[in-house]
């Protein structure tokens, strides 16, 4: 689960190196292919999730609104479900282009408040409720709304669903450190963007 993590990073770098003001969510899903196949990515067990501008605002199974393009000074996320030698990983994160300081501080929100959850899990054994409750408390705390149809989730050997499914964020149990994806999306409580992080529960 580790491996198939640190690969799903880098193929997500990778697809942030090749966004740029006017790309559309259509062409960076092309350039996230491209990337897929320099890395050996064995498939996909989720669609790529590229979200730009008030598309942020969107949840996993959404469509978001075409033909928006990443602007000069602008937000976007990367969703990522990934299989390397049979396992599955899923990570995601929110970037920012140009000169953006509210969208900026948006994302850094997501990774901040990602990390305060994971936390509360590693140094007091909260449930999955518990971790979602103790998520929306701080992000209120901090300014931000958070997204509840976000829950988070398993992940496995592919395909994960066999093993278990079902929401983190329904779990009554403290979850087991490297099988389940935390899950943070946000939104601005006035402005139309959001932003989004993800990664596995591990210590």
């Amino acid at each position: 689960m580790q491996h198939a993590r640190e690969r799903s990073w880098v193929a997500l770098q990778g697809i942030r190196d090749r966004m740029h003001p006017g790309i559309s969510e259509s062409e960076a899903r092309a350039e996230a292919e491209a990337v897929f196949g320099e890395l050996g990515v064995e498939r996909l067990w989720h669609p790529i999730v590229i979200r730009i501008g008030a598309n942020t605002l969107k949840t996993f199974r959404e469509a978001s609104d075409p033909d928006i393009r990443l602007g000069e000074n602008d937000l976007y996320f990367i969703d990522l479900g990934l299989v390397f030698e049979g396992h599955e990983g899923d990570v995601g994160d929110t970037f920012v282009v140009g000169h953006a300081p509210q969208q900026q501080a948006c994302a850094d929100a997501a990774r901040e408040l990602f990390g305060m959850v994971a936390e509360a899990w590693r140094n007091q054994s909260f449930s999955g409720q518990a971790l979602y409750a103790f998520a929306e408390q701080r992000a209120q705390a901090m300014g931000w709304r958070l997204n509840h149809a976000i829950k988070g989730h398993r992940v496995s050997d592919f395909p994960h669903a066999v093993h278990r499914a079902g929401d983190l964020g329904t779990l009554e149990a403290a979850p087991s450190s490297g099988l389940w994806i935390l899950e943070i999306q946000i939104a601005h409580p006035t402005e139309p963007y959001g932003a989004f992080y993800e990664d596995l529960l591990a210590i």
